[in-house]
């Protein structure tokens, strides 16, 4: 097994990235590896709650992904399992951490988001390059979002 991280700065407050990246209208803003759009986004951000997403990629290609909400303490952490649905899943459940730590006076966030659990490198690998896509959208979706 092997994990990956990546860590962003997001220019919002924890609580307003906290609610993108736990409420269904706020992961259907961002969520997929390219500028593709989400299809379904159901989420219920509590212990034992589960959410369940699917996305069109530009190739044309749908991905969908579901679980389970292990921990949820706004607006500072989540932890979730991942299972990608259909012929995708190779490893069986991962785990998604996401730490959300205010910086420049509370006015930003730095996000730490880890992928543990994954079956193999190449999974790592994927899973880093869509993530990378993922969150950079979510990056650039923060930065409209400030201009209108």
């Amino acid at each position: 097994m092997t994990s990956l991280t990546l860590v962003r700065r997001i220019a919002a407050r924890p609580a307003i990235v906290f609610d993108l990246v736990t409420s269904a209208e706020g992961i259907a803003c961002w969520w997929g590896p390219d500028d593709g759009p989400v299809i379904i986004a159901e989420s219920d951000p509590r212990v034992g709650g589960r959410y369940r997403v699917r996305f069109r990629m530009l190739d044309g290609s749908e991905h969908e992904s579901t679980g389970e909400f292990l921990e949820v303490r706004p607006p500072e952490r989540v932890a979730m399992t991942w299972c990608w649905q259909g012929d995708e899943d190779e490893g069986g459940d991962s785990q998604i951490e996401i730490d959300l730590r205010a910086i420049d006076g509370g006015a930003a966030t730095e996000l730490t988001f880890t992928h543990a659990r994954l079956a193999s490198e190449a999974t790592r690998i994927s899973h880093e390059g869509g993530w990378g896509g993922a969150l950079d959208k979510l990056e650039r979706h923060v930065l409209r979002s400030a201009r209108a």
